[in-house]
């Protein structure tokens, strides 16, 4: 015969579980007349079914018709209600869980038009800390008829969900803060802004977001690279900063005797490619003219370069793309025009 609890409660101090379900396996046989015991630091969820019937915060209860009145439908009069029902309670940690770290798996970009290279890279990390707002809500929604539910079971899809806002809060911020320096001087805003954006889906889930706080943030050590892969950084810039790379290479060669005539030609080729890597960066800096002839347009073309030929702003020449009036190909998060493509826009 099974064995009816008299008695439910959980009385560890849960320091690693949000939630205990008692029992953990299988439903419980109880009956009209149990007591719930809840200590303070936690809240019990009453399930039967699959459904929550009923939700008890701290201290000790008697199951009854009363305070969880769907149980008259199923037990009805028989018995005098004192009749066996199998059931659930799942117990829930109602305590602050603080000084949860978070990190950048990888450096979120930041677009800072018209300084460096035009894009930022940056790692961070901090901490975050939250608490259990909606116990049925998050039994129902994240736990399921799991025994056991540990904070390392939702943390990394925590931390995803506060990436996400971080992420968008540096797209907000673009033309505002254009520096390493200047970003760091905007933290504890920037953090408050992201805890605002998160809160909404820590609240879909049943959770509350305490704090957030951004302990450091810092470039990132290839971020040419990694904008270039990522499709962000202009193909003249990389190439201007691999000249550059080949220049500091070059200069490192030790020359004498027999290396005499290739330290020479060494030098030389770094004059060249200073002279070359200083034009293209004034050219880079002076308003280029307009192109009206097919031969002298690029084949590849950026947004940008398409909005000087156009004589229009840059932005006009991404909403033509979205709205599929100019065909463009996205490669990462950055668009490319053919010339054909953008010769046949201006034809009509």
């Amino acid at each position: 015969m099974a064995r009816v609890f008299d008695v439910i409660e959980w009385p560890d101090e849960m320091p690693n579980e949000i939630v205990h379900r008692f029992p953990e396996v299988g439903p419980g046989d109880f009956r009209i007349g149990s007591q719930v015991i809840v200590r303070e630091s936690q809240a019990a969820v009453f399930f039967r079914d699959g459904k929550a019937l009923d939700v008890f915060g701290p201290g000790r209860h008697t199951i009854t018709t009363a305070n969880i009145p769907l149980l008259i439908n199923v037990l009805g009069k028989a018995f005098n209600d004192r009749s066996p029902f199998t059931a659930e309670v799942y117990f829930v940690s109602m305590r602050e869980f603080r000084d949860r770290k978070w990190g950048t798996p990888q450096p979120i970009p930041v677009q800072t038009p018209g300084v460096g290279l035009g894009w930022l890279l940056l790692k961070g990390f901090g901490t975050y800390s939250y608490q259990v707002k909606d116990p049925q809500q998050f039994v129902t929604q994240i736990v399921g008829t799991r025994g056991i539910y540990l904070m390392s079971d939702i943390e990394n899809d925590l931390r995803s969900r506060l990436l996400r806002s971080l992420t968008d809060m540096f797209g907000e911020m673009k033309g505002k803060y254009n520096t390493v320096q200047d970003i760091l001087g905007w933290l504890d805003e920037i953090s408050a802004g992201v805890r605002a954006k998160a809160a909404a889906e820590f609240e879909a889930i049943g959770l509350e977001l305490k704090s957030f706080v951004i302990a450091n943030l810092t470039p990132s050590e290839n971020t040419a690279e990694e904008l270039r892969a990522r499709g962000l950084l202009d193909p003249q810039i990389y190439a201007q900063l691999q000249a550059a790379d080949a220049m500091r290479e070059a200069a490192q060669n030790p020359s004498g005797g027999a290396g005499l005539t290739a330290g020479i030609g060494a030098g030389m080729g770094i004059g060249n490619m200073i002279s070359q890597t200083m034009s293209g960066m004034t050219q880079q800096a002076q308003p280029k003219t307009p192109q009206s002839t097919s031969g002298e347009i690029p084949p590849v073309l950026t947004p940008a370069e398409a909005a000087q030929i156009l004589r229009v702003s840059e932005e006009d020449v991404i909403a033509a793309i979205e709205s599929g009036d100019l065909p463009a190909r996205k490669i990462g998060r950055a668009y490319r025009i053919s010339r054909e493509a953008l010769e046949k826009f201006l034809g009509g």
